[in-house]
């Protein structure tokens, strides 16, 4: 699998699938959530009462419409906070994401970086968590792709991608 990083917003990213840092009732929040709710339409939302009218665990994922997203898909997974949560539950976050990837047939998969805005994961361990499985992953996806908001991040990806 490459592991590419791109600085911008993960809403407008044309892969097969973007993954979506929700919060455990799935109805939309602040951050990326929000940002995808809002470019995507009510359609996601839509989905995500009917498949997850209990929302989910911390650590898993799930997957729904993309609505009007350049994407096919949203696959939601729910991050750890920080002080709350374990590192096991962040990396299982993209174990999950690219287990449903891989069930979805998408071969090209952008993602956040779970957890490390408002629910306040440090930085480079975040980034360090999702390089591990992604450096280990057993996957048909062919792209993980990393959407860094922000130069400061994106410089910081770039540099523990080496």
């Amino acid at each position: 699998m490459e592991i590419t990083v791109v600085e911008g917003d993960i809403t407008t990213q044309d892969v097969d699938a973007i993954v979506n840092a929700a919060n455990n009732r799935m109805r939309g929040g602040g951050g990326v959530d929000g940002a995808i709710h809002r470019a995507g339409g009510p359609a996601i939302l839509r989905d995500c009462v009917a498949r997850f009218p209990d929302g989910l665990a911390t650590g898993d994922a799930g997957w729904t419409t993309a609505g009007e997203l350049p994407a096919r898909w949203v696959i939601h997974v729910v991050g750890p906070i920080h002080g709350r949560g374990s590192r096991d539950q962040l990396t299982s976050c993209y174990v999950r994401a690219l287990a449903v990837a891989d069930e979805l047939g998408a071969a090209s998969v952008a993602f956040p970086l779970v957890s490390a805005g408002v629910y306040g994961w440090p930085k480079d361990d975040a980034i360090a968590a999702a390089l591990e499985v992604f450096r280990s992953a057993q996957t048909a996806v062919r792209e993980a792709r990393m959407v860094a908001f922000g130069e400061p991040t994106y410089n910081a990806i770039r540099a523990s991608l080496g």
